[in-house]
């Protein structure tokens, strides 16, 4: 049984890495994906100014900005202003000059250009703005904004704009209409990302996985394919142990005024049915008489009285491996019947050889010898037990078990 226990824990081996590997690799993606959470807050940009085409006074309201990485979350109110160079729209230089309107509050309206998002900003806090709006020049899709990285602005307010918005903006601006801007807290969102670190770990991961149970699978097969091929050879062994041991056992044909012909004499046990005139039956080493025909599939199956389950391998000495016998009780009952009593043996066999004595390990045997058995007459059993006695001692009590059989 050792190999099938080596199978079993090597299995439960390769399911137990199997399952943590996944829990671990589960647990790691989880936090891979909770450490690229990205949480960002929309902003309702509200603008006021007097149309110059019809003088009356405008207000537009859009969701359509987005607060930076480092921005306050609050709230600003103020007049937009931009730089006052054509060339200084993108605030990149330090000594870009806005259009301040005396000492009210002001938003400065930035483009997004080729420097860092925080000087664009720094550039406009030192000159006391109120908020920055950058909005976004050069982007693929129009009305696409990002969530801007400025560390160390401190607190001042800085959100992003789609393009058009801020272009609109500019324009009036430009035509000099005095445009007031609100800011606004907007939608709270919470965008998850997936790194390129924790993908490639995630991939490692599955191909290790792989790798494991593609190996225990193979393992596992050819583990089976190994036991497999061991248990036909040792089934093919005991079916040609069997049709030894069945040409070894006694034939006899049934005549009329057989003590097997009357009618309270047992039926074959295994067709269930009386003995005729010209049955040939076989007698096994227990005294069990069945028909051939019947009782011949049974023995190259089972090896076994169909009625006492007396092992005939054992009971004829003929020896078999460990692997062959691993499967067979090692105890069985041997009883005999007849008209002058009967006679019960239980042996425990492990070898033997093919003159039919069974040997154990001990130095003790057992001879069994299915002598010719008479119509009128109750078989008879010989046997001696070995115990260490020298050979003319083991003579004599057989001789005096002879004598009062």
């Amino acid at each position: 049984m050792a190999p099938v226990s080596l199978v079993a824990a090597c299995r439960s081996l390769a399911l137990s890495t199997w399952l943590l590997s996944f829990c671990f690799v589960h647990l790691l993606c989880l936090d891979f994906t909770v450490a690229e959470r990205e949480e960002w807050y929309t902003a309702f940009v509200n603008i006021t100014y007097v149309d110059p085409a019809t003088s009356e006074l405008r207000t537009e309201k859009t969701e359509c900005g987005r607060y930076g990485e480092h921005s306050p979350k609050k709230e600003a109110r103020g007049v937009v202003v931009h730089p006052g160079a054509p060339q200084d729209r993108q605030a990149c230089d330090p000594n870009t000059r806005f259009l301040v309107p005396g000492p009210a509050a002001w938003v400065a309206l930035i483009a997004r250009g080729n420097c860092t998002y925080k000087d664009q900003i720094r550039h406009a806090a030192a000159q006391n703005a109120s908020a920055v709006v950058i909005f976004n020049v050069g982007s693929i899709n129009a009305n696409e904004t990002i969530t801007m990285p400025h560390p160390g602005t401190g607190d001042l307010l800085a959100i992003m704009i789609p393009e058009p918005k801020g272009r609109e903006v500019a324009a009036l601006l430009e035509r000099n209409v005095t445009v007031t801007m609100t800011i606004t807290i907007g939608t709270r969102n919470l965008q998850k990302y997936v790194s390129r670190t924790s993908v490639v770990f995630v991939s490692i991961s599955f191909i290790v996985l792989m790798i494991i149970s593609l190996a225990w699978l193979v393992f596992y097969y050819i583990q089976r394919f190994r036991y497999a091929n061991a248990r036909d050879r040792n089934q093919r062994r005991l079916g040609d142990a069997a049709k030894k041991a069945i040409s070894k056992l006694q034939v006899r044909t049934i005549r009329k005024g057989d003590q097997e012909t009357e009618g309270d004499f047992d039926n074959c046990a295994v067709c269930i049915e009386g003995y005729k005139p010209n049955d040939v039956v076989r007698i096994l080493p227990c005294r069990h008489l069945f028909h051939k025909s019947c009782v011949d599939p049974w023995l190259l199956d089972h090896r076994t009285c169909p009625m006492c389950k007396m092992n005939i391998l054992k009971a004829l000495g003929i020896a078999l491996n460990a692997d062959c016998l691993e499967d067979l009780p090692l105890d069985y009952d041997l009883t005999g019947g007849g008209d002058g009593g009967a006679l019960a043996l239980e042996v425990v066999v492990l070898g033997g050889s093919s003159d039919g004595t069974l040997s154990e390990e001990g130095d003790s045997s057992v001879l069994l010898d299915p002598g010719p058995m008479a119509s009128s007459s109750v078989a008879s059993l010989v046997f001696t037990v070995e115990t260490g006695l020298s050979d003319e001692e083991g003579s004599g009590e057989q001789n005096q078990l002879r004598e009062k059989s």
